[in-house]
């Protein structure tokens, strides 16, 4: 027969283990929100735009 410490330390550890099993799961489901690639009023001539592809090509 398994000790009361032993037995309830591993159930303790199985309690914690689905917790968190279900935490990651209904922060899974929340996902990210939906966002505009280009938002309106997007300049690709702007100061902060990203840089053409052509970095990318330049081998």
């Amino acid at each position: 027969m398994v000790s009361s410490t032993q037995q309830f330390e591993r159930i303790r550890k199985r309690k914690a283990t689905t917790n968190g099993k279900r935490n990651k799961r209904e922060r899974r489901a929340l996902g990210t929100p939906k966002f505009a690639v280009h938002p309106e009023g997007y300049t690709a001539t702007a100061a902060d735009a990203k840089p053409a592809a052509e970095a990318k090509s330049t081998k």
